[in-house]
């Protein structure tokens, strides 16, 4: 039994589309950058405070929802939020 390797973008997709108003705006877009791997979150502008929540508390959690299921690949990911 072969073991799959997490997809860190369809991750964060899933989980900023379930939080968000309007799914079909999310987009993550990924790229690497000295040695981590960088996934950029795009929502609408009217679910960017549904997205950062109230003191960045949902922010705080999807990054470390993505540090927790980048465990297992043994490399390096960040969440950078875009306005």
């Amino acid at each position: 039994m072969s073991e799959q390797s997490p997809n860190m973008v369809a991750l964060m997709e899933h989980a900023a589309k379930a939080l968000v108003e309007k799914p079909a705006d999310v987009l993550v877009e990924s790229f690497d950058e000295e040695g981590e791997i960088v996934l950029e979150l795009t929502v609408a502008e009217d679910d960017m405070g549904r997205i950062i929540g109230r003191q960045g508390r949902t922010a705080r959690a999807l990054r470390h929802l993505l540090r927790a299921a980048s465990l297992k690949t043994n490399k390096r990911y960040e969440l950078e939020i875009l306005e």
